[in-house]
């Protein structure tokens, strides 16, 4: 079973940065790819960035091109989202996932998920 902790969320303000964190442990392997989600209030839940096992960032969001940065510690078992530039609508709760079998690497379905951390962009 695996299980994923998030942390890092906070209140900034527009412009600023914060640095997300997702800590794996369990059911975890090479076979695994880590992804991130977002979800605000009245509105579906968004992907918005994924990597395989070994770090390499394979997907993000149209809208945090540029601003996010996905990347993973292997020797700590941690996913990151560097978050920079933050705008109020990045204001959600983000969520980390885990892709179990992800073939090539390549995100495709959440199989775990963390608990969450609430990220608040003030204007």
């Amino acid at each position: 079973q695996v299980q994923l902790v998030e942390s890092g969320g906070g209140l900034v303000q527009a412009g600023g940065s914060l640095r997300l964190s997702c800590v794996a442990s369990g059911g975890t392997s090479s076979r695994s790819a880590m992804g991130w989600f977002r979800q605000s209030p009245g509105k579906e839940r968004e992907f918005v960035a994924a990597a395989t096992w070994n770090g390499v960032p394979t997907y993000l969001a149209n809208s945090v091109k540029g601003r996010f940065t996905i990347s993973r510690d292997s020797a700590k078992n941690t996913v990151y989202l560097q978050m920079n530039s933050l705008k109020p609508e990045d204001t959600a709760v983000y969520y980390c996932a885990v892709d179990a079998n992800a073939a090539l690497g390549v995100f495709r379905r959440a199989d775990y998920w963390g608990q969450g951390t609430q990220v608040t962009v003030s204007s």
